[in-house]
């Protein structure tokens, strides 16, 4: 039955639940999250939309005009957001692309919508994806974001997809919703129901399949991993203390013509030995830079006490930085990351940590030394250093 000339239209519901059923009678492994989802009403979003909270915002005239196998694939993609935490990753990118909030949403479409299109499901006329961009499938958003168009523009599905609030959206914690924790019970009940799904007939898309693997299987994130090694060793360096004269202690005021000296704990120093071998390639060594400054940047360590040494076979340069970009990668030759280590050590303002970073085809010292070593092996399967010294494997 339609409506009078002018009357609004109202949402159909009955339509709108036929479409979540039939989404989650096509693809089980997907109802219970699309059934944690909170229906709220609004004329303020083009289509349909959700919040950090599985809030799922619907547009009435959509839903009037688009049949149900498309609403159906429009379920499967919002519920997409929210399972893969697109808002929490965006978080995680740098500001200046965190600003650009529809890019982030059309790089977050391409990842879902090439999974939806390859099994089978409707989508609206329109829909964003890979193809329509000449991009590959099967790709993270992140890497889809630094492919995209600059001035790429479509529909907004909300702060549950690009982690920006939106003015539509409920404030808080009202008119229901899923927090944080049950949010994370969720995705790993899902992935669960994925795996079995994927045991008994075996047709899980790729994305989908990748996704539960992370999931079941979390791989460490190596930066915090590295960050947490080079933290610790500075507070192991750190630790000890000496006396000094140049702040006298406060109970030298109760001692009449004695002046007694203070403790203190020593800034401790940090050398970063970059192996430049002809074993490592042009994107190790970018890579390698990129971690000089996060190294720096992390650990709070003042300008003055970071030195940065490039090594093959032998030292190439050592200058003191504050940031990746001052750094000057020289070699190429072989490999002995035990030159750039007892460099560091015998400068004269001696380490208390050295952080390498390499590829592990070295030879390195045969016992540990004054300082704590921290090895950021770079590459796939580098062989292990010795066990004193602290690894963390840096993948892509």
């Amino acid at each position: 039955m339609g409506t009078a000339e002018g009357e609004a239209v109202r949402l159909d519901r009955t339509k709108l639940l036929a479409a979540r059923y039939r989404a989650a009678q096509d693809r089980p492994y997907l109802a219970s999250a699309l059934y944690s989802l909170t229906v709220v009403e609004t004329r303020r979003v083009p289509t349909m939309g959700v919040d950090r909270r599985w809030r799922c915002y619907v547009s009435p005239d959509f839903v009037e005009r688009t049949p149900v196998p498309e609403l159906a694939g429009v379920w499967v993609h919002e519920v997409s957001h929210l399972l893969r935490d697109h808002h929490g990753r965006s978080d995680r990118l740098p500001a200046a692309e965190q600003r650009d909030h529809m890019r982030v949403n059309i790089a977050q479409d391409c990842e879902i919508n090439d999974d939806i299109l390859a099994d089978g499901l409707a989508l609206p006329e329109g829909t964003m994806s890979p193809q329509r961009f000449g991009m590959p499938d099967g790709l993270m958003f992140e890497a889809y974001l630094r492919l995209l168009p600059e001035e790429v523009r479509s529909h907004d599905c909300g702060s549950g997809a690009h982690g920006a609030d939106r003015p539509w959206e409920e404030s808080g914690h009202g008119a229901g919703g899923v927090g944080d924790v049950e949010a994370d019970a969720l995705r790993r009940s899902t992935a669960e129901a994925m795996r079995s799904h994927q045991r008994s007939r075996g047709n899980l898309p790729a994305g989908w399949k990748r996704w539960a693997e992370e999931i079941l299987q979390p791989t460490v994130d190596w930066r915090r991993v590295l960050a947490g090694a080079v933290r610790e060793a500075l507070a192991w360096a750190g630790g000890a203390v000496d006396y000094t004269y140049s702040r006298p202690s406060r109970r030298s005021g109760a001692m009449r013509g004695v002046v007694l000296p203070s403790l203190r704990r020593p800034m401790p120093r940090v050398a970063v030995v970059v192996d430049t071998s002809g074993s490592m390639t042009e994107d190790d060594l970018a890579a390698a830079l990129a971690e000089v400054s996060g190294v720096l940047k992390e650990v709070g360590v003042g300008k003055e006490r970071v030195a940065v040494l490039s090594c093959d076979a032998d030292v190439q340069v050592v200058r003191r930085v504050t940031s990746a970009e001052q750094v000057e990668l020289l070699g190429g030759g072989g490999t002995d990351m035990r030159v750039g280590i007892e460099a560091a050590l015998r400068a004269p303002q001696r380490p208390q940590v050295v952080v390498v970073l390499t590829d592990g085809y070295t030879p390195w010292p045969s016992e540990p030394s004054a300082a704590r070593v921290v090895a950021a092996l770079i590459g796939d399967a580098p062989p292990d250093p010795p066990p004193w010294i602290e690894k963390v494997h840096v993948t892509g």
